[in-house]
């Protein structure tokens, strides 16, 4: 009794799980006392028959085994109920070394109502001794050790490396010191048969080099394998090169890299002559266009080939980019040489141009996957300068001629609208409007953009603009014979071009620097000066018509009336030039501005009325102010941009008002800093009119000539320069 307690009770009874029939249980000794051989016993089905949770079971008879470590049975615990098939066999792994054991699943008594508290009645199985076996050997798998692979194997699996470390190993074996002993017949047929190997070896590799632009990402594994075995016969070269006193095999050197080289420079020059055809290239208008297209798009996807899948089967001492590079380079430039030998017409001469110059050197080698593997500079030029000059200045020459041509027949076009007087042609959006600036303008800027196009810069397009000079020139003689004679639409045919005028100004500035210094003087001086005798002639009419009002100011009649009616004439006249081009209009009020502003200060110091007291002065000062503001009403209503000229009429009437000579010098003195081109003779004319003394006159002047540099305020202007004195002033 005793000893089946101690063999029952090492068994632990933990789990207290249903277990179907011929159910598998490993049971562990937990206090390592040994291994015991179990034969389930029947259950007794009575739940009656038992108590406290303890099943009533037949106990069976022990069977003394070997003493086993603790680890040596593992006992299985399943989470869940399981059921395992009769007849199951679960062979155990002793974890410690110690054997294993083999077990077969007992019956198990089906009926649960037979257990309290989680205990089965099962009949313990027994356990087989097992061979003792070491725990590395149970985990270990022994691997068989790989299968060298024969020559021709290596061959046709393209392990062109592999094959070629091969041969090398033969030939140094047949080649080294004391290997000539050997029979001579046998020696010779191992060199021919070695020989033959090389052979090839050398074909598959060549064959490689070959598929480079066919293979697929994937399948460059061949042409790795091929430069490898290129770079093991240079290195087999350089050996028996090295090797002093010893005599190399007849096929050495191979010069493999010399031979790689050789094959890819055939390569290129088959692919730029067998080019593929490209949907983009039969739409170009000329057979040449559709060559050049195609050997340049060619040429491209096949530097990007390179650059993406080549690059990375070769090593970096072979430079294969740049290699590929320069034998394209090569192939295209000479191409495109035998091309420039024939008569070309513009189109085709253009389209050449821009390839070399443009489409090749920024849009294929400046490629963002092909400029960080390219070398430009090393490059050079696709066509050398004796054969590009040429066809470099024949373009030019040819496009100056058409752009010449071209705005010729727009100037004879704008000349016959003006003799037509065919005005409602000219109308625009309630403005004369002349089409010449925008057809010139589009003439010239296309030649500029081309040119860009072609040469990739603006360097060569000083040519074209040139010829912007040459036209106005033209221009301007065609609108002043035009002025000379009388017409009945030469204020419609002025109004017209002066936004031509104004069009050709702004053109010209943003152009600035694709013109020559001097270029640049001369067609904008021509502009000024069209520009100034437009403006010229419509000022000069209303002058006129103005004159009988100018001849009122600083009168007696003046004193007592204002000038009103100027300032009526005034404005009706310039509403007489709303057909002008808004900008036009607000030029020709702010220059107009300027001009009435003038004749008025001329007209005052003309000095036709004296004031001797200062009664008089202070109605004068008053007119000047109160005629300032209605003028500039009138002008900056009509868009006059000159509002500095508000100020003028009031400052010179505070200077008519104060009666103190020491005022009088401090307002004249603030006078000249507003305005430094006020000079002497301009201040004495203006002092006479209010009757000052020639000793106080004097003074002021003294102190202006101490006081005149000092302290100028930024914001200045000329003005009294324009303003013509009497010829005889009164010398003081």
């Amino acid at each position: 009794m005793k000893d089946f307690r101690r063999g029952f009770f090492s068994c632990g009874q933990r789990n207290t799980r249903d277990h179907p029939a011929e159910e598998v249980m490993t049971l562990k000794d937990d206090n390592g006392n040994g291994e015991a051989a179990l034969e389930q016993p029947s259950v007794t089905p009575g739940a009656e028959n038992h108590k406290q949770g303890k099943y009533k079971i037949k106990l069976p008879k022990f069977k003394k085994g070997l003493r086993t470590p603790k680890a040596a049975i593992e006992t299985v615990e399943s989470p869940s109920p399981i059921d395992h098939s009769a007849g199951e066999v679960m062979t155990l792994k002793d974890d410690n070394g110690s054997g294993e054991a083999a077990l077969e699943q007992p019956s198990v008594a089906p009926d649960a109502e037979n257990h309290k508290h989680g205990k089965y009645k099962i009949k313990l199985p027994k356990f087989k001794k097992g061979p003792r076996t070491t725990k590395a050997a149970i985990d270990t798998v022994e691997c068989p050790s790989p299968k060298e692979l024969s020559f021709e194997e290596n061959i046709k699996e393209g392990c062109l490396k592999e094959a070629g470390h091969q041969l090398i190993t033969r030939e140094e074996s047949l080649f080294q010191p004391g290997a000539w002993q050997e029979a001579v017949e046998g020696r010779e047929k191992e060199e021919d048969e070695l020989q033959k190997d090389y052979e090839s070896l050398l074909v598959e590799v060549w064959l490689a080099i070959h598929k480079s632009f066919s293979a697929k990402p994937g399948e460059l594994e061949a042409l790795r394998s091929a430069v490898s075995a290129i770079m093991q016969e240079e290195k087999q070269d350089q050996r028996w090169q090295e090797e002093a006193g010893v005599e190399a095999p007849e096929w050495r050197p191979r010069q493999c890299r010399h031979t790689h080289d050789t094959i890819l420079k055939v390569m290129t020059e088959k692919r730029m002559d067998c080019m593929e055809d490209m949907a983009i290239a039969e739409r170009l208008s000329s057979s040449l266009k559709e060559e050049i297209c195609k050997m340049g798009k060619q040429l491209h996807a096949d530097l990007l080939k390179v650059a993406q899948d080549v690059k990375v089967c070769y090593p970096t001492e072979f430079n294969v980019c740049n290699t590929y590079a320069r034998l394209y380079h090569q192939a295209f430039s000479s191409r495109l040489v035998k091309m420039a030998e024939f008569d070309l017409d513009v189109e085709d001469l253009i389209y050449l141009l821009c390839w070399v110059h443009n489409y090749y050197p920024n849009d294929v080698l400046k490629h963002k996957e092909l400029e960080k593997d390219i070398d430009c500079e090393a490059l050079g030029p696709l066509l050398p300068e004796a054969v590009a000059r040429p066809l470099e200045d024949k373009y030019l020459s040819k496009k100056e001629s058409q752009v010449g041509m071209w705005v010729s027949s727009a100037l004879k076009k704008e000349e016959d609208s003006w003799r037509s007087s065919l005005l409602t042609e000219l109308i625009l959006d309630s403005y004369y409007f002349s089409p010449i600036a925008i057809d010139v303008i589009q003439v010239v800027d296309a030649a500029v953009k081309e040119t860009k196009t072609i040469f990739g810069d603006l360097s060569r397009a000083q040519r074209i603009m040139c010829q912007l000079e040459i036209f106005l020139i033209r221009y301007k003689k065609s609108l002043e014979e035009f002025l000379e004679v009388k017409h009945v639409n030469t204020n419609a045919v002025i109004k017209a071009n002066l936004p031509s005028i104004e069009q050709f100004k702004e053109y010209l500035e943003k152009s600035k620097d694709l013109l020559p210094v001097e270029t640049y003087k001369t067609c904008l001086t021509i502009l000024e000066d069209m520009e100034n005798g437009a403006y010229g002639h419509f000022l000069h009419i209303i002058h006129a018509k103005l004159k009988v009002q100018y001849k009122q100011l600083w009168t007696q009649a003046w004193l007592e009336e204002g000038s009103w009616q100027l300032v009526e004439l005034l404005e009706s006249h310039i509403w007489d030039y709303g057909d002008l081009k808004p900008t036009c209009r607000q030029e020709l009020a702010s220059r107009l501005h300027v001009q009435v502003i003038v004749e008025y200060v001329t007209r005052m110091m003309k000095g036709k009325v004296k004031l001797k007291d200062k009664e008089q002065q202070d109605v004068a000062a008053s007119l000047l102010c109160e005629d300032s503001k209605k003028i500039n009403i009138v002008f900056i209503e009509a868009g006059s941009k000159e509002t500095w000229l508000q100020d003028i009429l009031p400052n010179i009437a505070e200077v008519l008002r104060l009666q103190d000579p020491g005022s009088i010098q401090l307002e004249v003195i603030t006078l000249t800093q507003h305005y430094p081109d006020l000079s002497d003779k301009h201040i004495s004319t203006l002092l006479r009119l209010k009757s000052l003394p020639n000793v106080d006159i004097k003074r002021i002047k003294e102190s202006l000539a101490v006081n005149r540099s000092s302290g100028t305020p930024g914001n200045t202007h000329s003005f009294f320069s324009r303003v013509k004195l009497p010829k005889w002033p009164t010398k003081i």
